[in-house]
């Protein structure tokens, strides 16, 4: 008879703990305000007490169709060697769809667009969820209100000002405050339950179908509220990688969607009992006494949940970065051991400001419910779609029986997002423009750097040719090792060409450095570099990294001597091309004017590849070129 590991359980623990405090963050503090929304926000669905039950059903079932089915049980499993997040599901999708250019095309850009809305749901999820949770200062004191922007303003500027400190140390913090958080939601919940059972009626899912039938004037907005509810299930399946698959489904189950539907239930309960709670039904079914330690709890998880989105940003847009959909940007490690803490700057103030400027502008968190559910609904249809190509093609399913699971979870999806679509002019045009913009920044920048690298391809010399046209007429050469940086492996790098024009010289080491980045996460480091010799001077040498990697060039080259090419920093030279793009009105574009110059403006302001291949400054020479798209 077999037994199980202590140590295995012990660890199995600690991750569940762990993944309790990243991964559910988003989700567990939407009690805070969704069934507020349905009853108290901008399109309230009038009180009754069937209208009650009907939409606690449909929390529910949101809850375990969306959530425990979807995410749960069938999105993770398509994990990209044990990756999830949008970015994995575009490489899954286009390894499937390998082939078929015009498909590949529909998943870049549905993909991107996916990414571009997470980027807006990212801006809402701490503005409303912090806004929510310091509102619960008015429910004690009325004379308190004037406080609330000031003291939400002043938690998200901390929020974001300690990001370049990193969050290893107060990252330990997170499952227990989160573990003590749900209880708390359970503790409320059954409190509030016990003095009115009767809103058990609601597991019947037969209340929520009701609800819709009888109400079909309200039914658009109550699934707009509705929808509130499941917000933050993207997390799940994004944050697979950090913490398995396992310890995910284990908190689910276990613990968050017990306590979640304990709580949304003791709300409802609330309601029925007294109906003049529902302005701030979370709040008011706690005691008195214990309503400003519930302020601070709540306003520690709201900070817990918004850190857990930032972070995902921070992921999200270095993962873009290597895979070439955004220009190269400012990456800080803040942690010796862990390469996936990372803080990006621009990313974190721009933020920053953006989360600020919705605070002022909306000023309540009923007020940002509605530009909050568009993102997360745009964003749960295009991961259907995604994962629906996967499980045809990946999994092997056949695209009848993928579609047919898979038109089942988009038909609700698709629900919600017209309930939201109806919400644009209330506040669902904040995520929908910036959706817009990231997509077109994105697919500009996407495009642009194929033209590019068209063009530099068009213009480069053949490889093979000219080492021989160096027999004929060899130049001098001279001490040391020069290493040329190019995306074309079979053409000559234009850097080496200005370096000869100008110099003529050529060192007595010439490397050939390309950098290859794979749809997979991580490259094995066996598989990091390979190096050939094609001559006694030239070697041509291709580094790969999966799009989680860290690029590291130095390093990488040092894995070179095994192939009989060592290398002494000391004697290298890096020889880099800083290409001059000058945009131009054709007859026949393949890319827009102002898109040219966007795209002129992009790579311009991008950041520099010495930094970003972290070779070392003092060994950089850059050659510049002009180059017309």
């Amino acid at each position: 008879m077999s037994q199980s590991n202590p140590q295995h359980k012990s660890s199995r623990a600690a991750l569940t703990l762990a993944a309790l405090g990243v991964v559910y963050g988003d989700i567990g503090t939407s009690p805070l305000y969704a069934l507020k929304e349905a009853f108290a926000g901008t399109h309230p669905v009038p009180y009754s007490p069937d209208n009650v039950i009907g939409i606690l059903s449909l929390i529910l079932w949101a809850l375990i169709v969306v959530v425990a089915v979807k995410y749960v049980t069938f999105i993770m499993r398509a994990d990209n060697r044990g990756e999830g997040g949008i970015m994995a599901l575009i490489a899954l999708a286009l390894a499937d769809a390998k082939g078929n250019p015009r498909q590949e095309r529909w998943i870049m850009m549905i993909g991107i667009l996916g990414a571009a809305m997470f980027f807006g749901d990212g801006m809402v999820t701490p503005a409303i969820s912090v806004l929510s949770a310091v509102e619960g200062l008015e429910v004690a004191t009325p004379a308190l209100k004037p406080f609330v922007i000031p003291a939400a303003l002043l938690v998200l500027f901390f929020l974001f000002f300690v990001q370049k400190r990193g969050t290893a140390r107060v990252g330990a913090l997170f499952g227990p405050v989160m573990l003590l958080w749900f209880a708390t939601l359970a503790t409320l919940g059954v409190t509030n339950v016990a003095q009115n059972p009767d809103v058990l009626k609601a597991i019947n899912p037969l209340y929520g179908l009701g609800f819709l039938v009888h109400n079909p004037g309200v039914a658009l907005f109550a699934m707009g509220a509705v929808v509130l509810s499941v917000t933050g299930a993207e997390a799940l399946y994004a944050d697979m990688g950090h913490f398995g698959r396992k310890p995910i489904q284990l908190a689910w189950f276990s613990f968050v969607l017990p306590a979640l539907m304990l709580n949304y239930f003791g709300q409802g309960a609330l309601i029925l009992r007294d109906p003049q709670a529902i302005w701030n039904p979370f709040y008011l079914s706690a005691p008195s006494w214990a309503l400003y330690p519930l302020i601070a709890l709540s306003t520690l998880a709201t900070v817990i949940a918004s850190q857990a989105v930032i972070t995902g940003a921070f992921s999200i847009t270095r993962q873009a970065m290597q895979l070439g959909f955004v220009p190269r940007v400012e990456v800080q490690h803040t942690s010796d051991l862990e390469q996936g803490q990372i803080y990006l700057p621009g990313v974190n103030w721009g933020l920053m400001l953006a989360v600020m400027v919705l605070v002022l502008g909306f000023r309540s968190s009923s007020n940002m419910a509605a530009a909050y559910g568009l993102a997360v609904t745009g964003d749960m249809v295009i991961t259907s779609l995604l994962a629906m190509v996967v499980a045809a093609k990946g999994w092997g399913w056949g695209w009848w029986r993928a579609g047919a699971l898979f038109s089942f979870f988009l038909a609700g999806e698709l629900v919600f997002l017209v309930a939201n679509v109806e919400k644009i002019p209330d506040g669902g045009w904040f995520p929908l423009a910036v959706g817009v913009v990231v997509f077109t920044l994105m697919t500009t920048w996407k495009r642009g750097r194929d033209l590019l690298f068209a063009r530099m391809k068009a213009d480069a010399f053949d490889l093979n040719g000219f080492i021989e046209s160096l027999k004929v007429a060899p130049p001098p050469a001279v001490p040391g090792t020069a290493v040329f940086m190019t995306s074309n492996p079979n053409g000559v790098p234009h850097a080496l060409l200005h370096n000869l024009m100008h110099n003529k010289v050529l060192h007595e080491r010439v490397i050939l450095l390309t950098v290859q980045v794979h749809d997979v996460p991580y490259v094995p480091e066996v598989d990091r570099v390979e190096a050939h010799r094609i001559n006694e001077q030239f070697w041509q040498v291709i580094v790969q990294y999966g799009f989680k990697d860290e690029p590291d060039i130095p390093a990488a080259l040092e894995q070179c001597a095994e192939a009989g090419l060592p290398f002494d920093m000391m004697e290298t030279s890096f020889f880099l091309g800083r290409e001059t793009l000058i945009a131009r009105l054709q007859v026949k574009p393949e890319m827009a004017y102002w898109r040219e110059k966007l795209f002129v403006a992009m790579f311009r302001n991008a950041g520099s590849a010495t930094a970003f291949f972290k070779i070392p400054s003092n060994r950089v020479v850059e050659l510049g070129t002009q180059v017309e798209l």
